[in-house]
Formats: structure tokens, C-alpha cells, sequence
């Protein structure tokens, strides 16, 4: 039996910049899924903003950019485009400051053409990375996620 050494109980000790390593990350796995999506006509990022709109709309921009976590200069930013090409309307709301978002018939064709190469992305991702890895990932990723939101209602109290 092998006597324990001093590293083998050495906390291990995060090295670099967690937000560079994300980042990092964040872009190899979008230069992937755009490999797949572009295509279509959209980027990945447009997929999502219009995958979220066919899913929850109608519904308020401020509505949707809480539910997809961006703030809402870069919702605003991100439907121009979704907007011209005919995808996703902004119509009246319930009064006359509001406004709702909606897909049009166009951005419900266009979200099923780009869900399929979508769903290619993610089983080549699937299929790169392992099956355990990605549910570990997703399951680290969430639990981060709990921590820091409730970091962050603590704040506003």
C-alpha cells in the first residue's frame, strides 16, 4: 500500500483567469455550432433569440431579455436584424408604452430549418466531447449559475 505524500493532500488551486478560460471556451464552442447553423441564413446567437421568441412570445422585450440573461440594449441590437429579415415582429403591447415580440410565420420556417442543423451541432459536440463530459459540463454550468444568482438577490436586498 502507497503511503500518502504532501501533494496528495494539496487542495487543488485554481491558475489563470476564470473569465479568460470561459471565454475561451465559449468561443471554440460557438465557432462550432455556427459552423453548422450558418447555412441557414442565421447565426447562432440569432437561432437562439429567435428560438426564444417562438417558444415564449408574444411576449415583452424586457420579458425576454430576462429570460435569456442580456440586458436590454443588446436585445434591442440582436432583433434588428431578425426584424428586417422578416422573422419577428414588434407590435403593440397591452398599452401604449409597450410593446410585444413575435415570431412571424417566416421565423417559425426559418427556426425548424436551423433547429436541424442545430441539433447536428450539438450531436457532433456530444459525440467530441463524451456524453459524461457534456452532462457534467451542464451540471456545473447550473450549479454556478445557482450560486451566483443567489449571490446576486442577496445583493439587491
Amino acid at each position: 500500500m502507497r503511503q500518502k505524500t504532501a501533494t496528495d493532500t494539496v487542495a487543488a488551486v485554481p491558475k489563470g483567469c476564470t473569465n479568460l478560460k470561459l471565454r475561451q471556451l465559449s468561443r471554440a464552442v460557438t465557432r462550432h455550432y455556427d459552423a453548422y447553423v450558418a447555412p441557414t441564413g442565421l447565426k447562432n446567437t440569432q437561432y437562439s433569440l429567435l428560438s426564444h421568441v417562438v417558444l415564449l412570445g408574444p411576449l415583452k422585450p424586457s420579458e425576454l431579455a430576462a429570460r435569456m440573461r442580456v440586458d436590454a440594449s443588446t436585445l434591442t441590437r440582436n432583433l434588428q436584424p431578425l426584424v428586417a429579415q422578416g422573422w419577428v415582429t414588434q407590435g403593440p403591447g397591452e398599452d401604449a408604452r409597450s410593446r410585444l415580440v413575435e415570431a412571424t410565420q417566416a421565423g417559425r420556417d426559418k427556426r425548424a430549418e436551423a433547429q436541424r442543423a442545430w441539433k447536428q451541432a450539438q450531436l457532433a459536440l456530444n459525440a467530441r466531447l463524451g456524453d459524461e463530459r457534456i452532462v457534467a459540463l451542464h451540471q456545473l454550468i447550473d450549479d454556478c449559475m445557482a450560486v451566483l444568482d443567489a449571490a446576486d438577490d442577496e445583493e439587491e436586498l
